[in-house]
């Protein structure tokens, strides 16, 4: 038997407490586990409610890469901000820097839930790097390299790695 360590689950209202996002572009609905400097699980609910599901496409609502992609970023903000231990300010903002051998290997559709798995490769100078991989019932949707950085709103005209 497997038991579930609750303490490393993060519901709706723990996750907006670290992401500035709202709807319609929060694209994490809970946090299944996570382990301070390596990884977490994080799972989105595709429904067909959804706003982007209007425009691509009306004949066959597929999940827009670049969505799955924003997915898979925020993911990778909470876990950075997990493993710091911080709560971002109002000021705190987590810039993309570069995306890296993206994969789309299935579409993603109303009733799937996209679960990801980020694990952190490096932090150095203040940029933080992951793998990334959305699953759909076992089967790989994308995967992808991630690169950002978390900024202070008042640094953000600074060059990256500054």
């Amino acid at each position: 038997m497997t038991t579930t360590d609750n303490s490393k689950m993060l519901d709706i209202c723990q996750i907006k407490a670290l992401l500035p996002h709202r709807y319609p572009l929060l694209l994490v609905d809970r946090v299944l586990t996570w382990e301070a400097n390596k990884s977490i699980t994080a799972i989105k609910n595709v429904t067909a409610n959804e706003e982007f599901f209007n425009g691509h496409f009306p004949h066959k609502p597929v999940m827009p890469g670049v969505l799955m992609i924003e997915a898979l970023a925020q993911t990778a903000a909470i876990l950075s901000f997990l493993t710091m231990g911080v709560k971002p300010d109002e000021n705190s903002v987590v810039y993309f820097v570069g995306i890296d051998n993206a994969r789309f290997k299935r579409p993603v559709g109303p009733g799937d839930q996209l679960k990801m798995d980020v694990e952190i490769l490096r932090v150095s100078r203040g940029i933080w790097k992951y793998k990334a991989v959305g699953t759909v019932d076992g089967a790989t949707a994308l995967e992808a390299e991630l690169m950002c950085t978390i900024r202070s709103s008042a640094d953000a005209s600074q060059p990256v790695g500054q």
